[in-house]
């Protein structure tokens, strides 16, 4: 099979399509032809060699797949050959094969292609266990995301306005808060020329938003306590920003404040499958309607243009997923 290699860390330039043997199934997984592969900030960080992959996962890069079950393992019977699924895997996705554990495969919504269903496996696993599950965003509470028209800032804001809450979005540029606008955040801030801790209180009346998605971290850490309501929830899920925060406890403890961290791929299958679960329940259902959640892919580009890709990604520029497709597909 053809995959995107690279044998050293680097630059995007290190990107190039190489063959391997294709993966076959372990008891517990399917083997998916893969359609569609999402592109992640996780996926640069590891080729720059600042995020290798959990012992036993694949070392190619790509955490979520589109595609058709070409194959099952010992012990599956959930799915059936050809299938029509996404998935979220810990590696292997750049591959026109990869090998998911089943309970971490759904399938593709009514209505939606491959390409447009790759938009959904990290960003859904991640937003819903971070903002819904462990940030217990609820109806008429106001989330406020950093990084609004990322994949992750993108789908925060469907998720949020699917269960009828308030949505406030920080964005780098004018045209991208007009995007967060469109995607359906209430008021989009731009965190260049505002100040975003003034403008989500204004936007609030002075209350503060219930729960922060932060994909910054770093800085931003005090100002998302200072922009919180009361008994409000914070949660860091990237630094781009950086990892070290300086945090003034006091006025957390004066919130009745939460602050939390996690990270998705290095949990258990077991761990992962339970959200899958819940997003079966309570998000697939919505999918088919596109309203108020709907694909948003940036742009997409064939394995050969990986390097783009991954370009297009660092340069922050893009508007929802990028994504690569196998030659075959291109």
């Amino acid at each position: 099979m053809k995959y995107v290699a690279y044998e050293r860390c680097g630059g995007p330039e290190v990107l190039h399509v190489a063959e391997t043997e294709a993966p076959g199934p372990r008891t517990g997984e399917v083997q998916i032809a893969v359609d569609a592969a999402g592109v992640s900030r996780a996926d640069v960080l590891q080729r720059k060699g600042l995020y290798p992959p959990p012992p036993g996962a694949s070392p190619i890069l790509g955490l979520d797949v589109a595609g058709r079950v070409t194959a099952i393992g010992a012990g599956v019977d959930a799915w059936n050959v050809g299938d029509a699924v996404c998935a979220l895997v810990s590696g292997g996705g750049y591959a026109e094969y990869v090998c998911a554990p089943a309970g971490q495969v759904l399938p593709i919504p009514q209505g939606w292609t491959a390409v447009e269903a790759t938009s959904l496996p990290e960003n859904a696993f991640t937003v819903f266990d971070n903002m819904i599950t462990r940030g217990r965003l609820r109806k008429g509470e106001t989330l406020l995301v950093q990084g609004g028209t990322s994949g992750i800032g993108s789908t925060a804001i469907m998720f949020a306005k699917a269960i009828g809450a308030r949505v406030v979005a920080t964005a780098g540029s004018i045209a991208k808060c007009e995007a967060c606008i469109r995607i359906g955040a209430d008021f989009a801030i731009e965190y260049k020329t505002q100040d975003f801790v003034e403008e989500t209180l204004r936007h609030t009346e002075g209350r503060g938003a219930d729960v922060v998605v932060d994909i910054v971290c770093g800085s931003y850490v005090q100002r998302d306590v200072a922009a919180l309501a009361l008994d409000g929830r914070v949660a860091c899920i990237a630094t781009q920003g950086g990892a070290l925060a300086s945090l003034d406890v006091g006025e957390l403890m004066r919130k009745r404040g939460t602050i939390f961290g996690t990270s998705m791929r290095a949990r258990s299958i077991e761990e992962k499958s339970a959200i899958a679960n819940a997003l079966r329940e309570g998000i697939w259902p919505l999918l088919p309607e596109r309203d108020p959640i709907a694909p948003i892919v940036d742009r997409v580009f064939s394995f050969e243009q990986a390097a783009e890709a991954h370009r297009r990604m660092e340069s922050s520029e893009h508007v929802g997923k990028i994504v690569l497709v196998p030659p075959q597909r291109a």
